[in-house]
Order: structure tokens, then C-alpha cells, then sequence
């Protein structure tokens, strides 16, 4: 008798065991068929140099975020800011790091020159290169986003909350009225009250045009302003989600161009609830007191300390 209750308890256990490894495999199943449906709502670009390389390298994930002053999909447009994205096993961090445009950098197979200018020479697969090549960092992986997706972003998550002076709303307007010629807008569709100061709610293009200001800080204060936008989003993305991700589908997808797969996109995702335990971290290269001002051809551009910039890199990111 106890003989059989054994047996019978052992075909229950294995009944049950079958059915969790099934339950899991349609759930894994279903799940990936809707990140499919999601990713075919984006534009896959392959960087043919990159298409074999593995995209998770040391414990860390490297995603190059190109922004593009294009209103199309493409490479077409100037890469207006360059945010490496860094999801770090190693510290347990996701580190957002602003490299800015005027480096002077080597460029392969072309003259020494901005670091914008390997966008504008090769596209996203010559802009990673240029970045490995004189950085020393693995980045093979990138999104590619343009002004469309920028400012859907952040009017997919009902807008952000920033402090602005004064003077950062006078050129969040004079930005605007770019933006509403350039997208067929009437003249001055979002204007800000230029008497305001302090914390205020920006929409897709206000906090596109707060973003695109070079003017106080210069590119420093820029990428600080592109960090803040992008990280407020971050903050409000998980519970847009939730409640109408028909914005995010719809909005911003179709305006993203990457050389992320399928399979890597559905990798990512299921470590969605990992990721949120990461700390959160962000910087610029390069790093102060490491650059001065120059003039090269007739260029303002940075000369920095590529080997203080590299170390940083490696502390930050790989905690070595």
C-alpha cells in the first residue's frame, strides 16, 4: 500500500513538474510573440561590421542612443547627441553616459575630426567604430532616434517635471518655433510663459526644444539637459506602460532605427524586472579637467585626455 502511494505520489510530482515546464514554455511563448509584434513596429538597420559580435560583452550591455535632427527614419540628419547607455552586470548599474560631439577624434579611414562628424561620414556603424577605436570600449549595439520619437517619448508618459530659469524657457520658445516650422505646427503651438521659473511641466516638444539648447553651458549644459529629460522619462515609462501602451507602440517605435535583433530584444526584456533594481547613474565624457578648447582647420573642437576618459570608462562601467 505504501508502495503505491509512493508510486502514486511520484506520478503526481511528475504531472505536475510537465505541466510548470509547459505552462512556463507557452507563457515564454506568448510573451515573445508580442515583443515580435512590438519589434516589427521598429526599423531594423543592420552595421554589417557589427552583425556578428556578441551583444553582451563582460557582463555589460553597450547601446549607442544616437539622436538625429532628421524628422524621417534613416541616417540621414547630423547626430545632434550621442548617449551610451550602459546596462552594467558589474556594478548593478545602468549607467547613461553623454559623449560629446565636438571631441576631436581619429575617425577610420578618414582626417581626424568631430565625433559627429562619423555619423555624418558612415552612419551608426563608423560613429560605434570611431567610439571603440579611440575609447577602447565595446559598442556594438545602437537606437537610433529622431525628433519624432524624442518628443513622443515624453508625451507618451503624460510629460516631465524639470526645474527651468528663466532664461532656459526664453530658448525653450525660440527652439519651439523651429520645431513648429520645421513639423508644419502654427507659430507659436507650446510656447512657455517667459515669466515662469522654477519646476514646470514640459511636453514632447517643450522638452525637446529644453533639450537641444547649447547655449547655457554650452554642449556641457546640453547633454545635462538630454540626461534630465531622458531620466525623468525612465522614471514614469514602467506605469505609461501599463496604462495606454498604445502610445508607446504607435508613437515611438515606428520612429526608432536599430541594429538590435529580435532575440536580443526579447533577452533584454526578460530581465526587465532585474533592471529595475539597478542603480541609475549618468556622466559626460569628457570627464572636467581632462579636455581643453582648440582650434584645428578652422574647428572648435575639444582635445581631450583619451586616457583619463578611458579609465573612467572602465571604473564606471566595468568597475575595474
Amino acid at each position: 500500500m505504501r508502495r503505491h502511494e509512493k508510486r502514486r505520489q511520484k506520478s503526481g510530482l511528475k504531472r505536475a513538474v510537465i505541466f510548470l515546464i509547459v505552462f512556463v514554455l507557452v507563457l515564454l511563448g506568448g510573451w515573445y510573440y508580442i515583443v515580435g509584434r512590438l519589434y516589427e513596429k521598429m526599423n531594423y538597420l543592420e552595421a554589417a561590421e557589427y552583425a556578428d559580435e556578441p551583444w553582451q560583452q563582460d557582463g555589460v550591455v553597450n547601446i549607442l542612443l544616437i539622436g538625429n535632427d532628421s524628422r524621417e527614419n534613416g541616417e540621414d540628419g547630423r547626430s545632434d547627441a550621442m548617449i551610451l547607455l550602459s546596462v552594467s552586470d558589474k556594478t548593478k548599474s545602468i549607467y547613461m553616459t553623454s559623449i560629446l560631439r565636438d571631441i576631436y577624434v581619429d575617425i577610420p579611414g578618414h582626417e581626424g575630426n568631430r565625433l559627429n562628424a562619423a555619423y555624418a561620414f558612415g552612419g551608426p556603424g563608423l560613429l560605434m567604430e570611431t567610439i571603440e577605436q579611440n575609447f577602447d570600449i565595446d559598442v556594438n549595439r545602437y537606437v537610433l532616434v529622431n525628433f519624432e520619437a524624442f518628443a513622443a517619448l515624453v508625451d507618451a508618459v503624460n510629460g516631465v517635471d524639470l526645474e527651468l530659469s528663466g532664461q532656459e524657457i526664453e530658448y525653450v520658445n525660440a527652439y519651439l518655433a523651429e520645431y513648429n516650422m520645421l513639423t508644419n505646427r502654427a507659430e507659436g503651438t507650446d510656447y512657455m510663459d517667459t515669466g515662469a521659473s522654477g519646476m514646470v511641466h514640459l511636453n514632447g516638444p517643450q522638452a525637446l526644444a529644453y533639450s537641444r539648447n547649447r547655449y547655457i553651458g554650452t554642449d556641457f549644459g546640453r547633454t545635462e539637459r538630454q540626461r534630465k529629460v531622458l531620466g525623468a522619462v525612465i522614471e514614469k515609462l514602467p506605469m505609461a506602460v501599463l496604462a495606454g501602451p498604445e502610445k508607446i507602440v504607435d508613437g515611438i517605435l515606428p520612429n526608432l532605427t536599430t541594429n538590435l535583433t529580435k532575440g536580443e530584444c526579447f533577452a533584454l526584456s526578460l530581465q526587465a524586472g532585474k533592471f529595475l533594481l539597478y542603480e541609475n547613474g549618468q556622466g559626460s565624457i569628457p570627464v572636467e579637467g581632462t579636455y581643453n578648447p582648440a582650434d584645428i582647420r578652422g574647428m572648435a573642437v575639444l582635445e581631450i585626455d583619451f586616457e583619463k576618459n578611458k579609465e573612467w570608462f572602465k571604473d564606471h562601467i566595468y568597475n575595474q
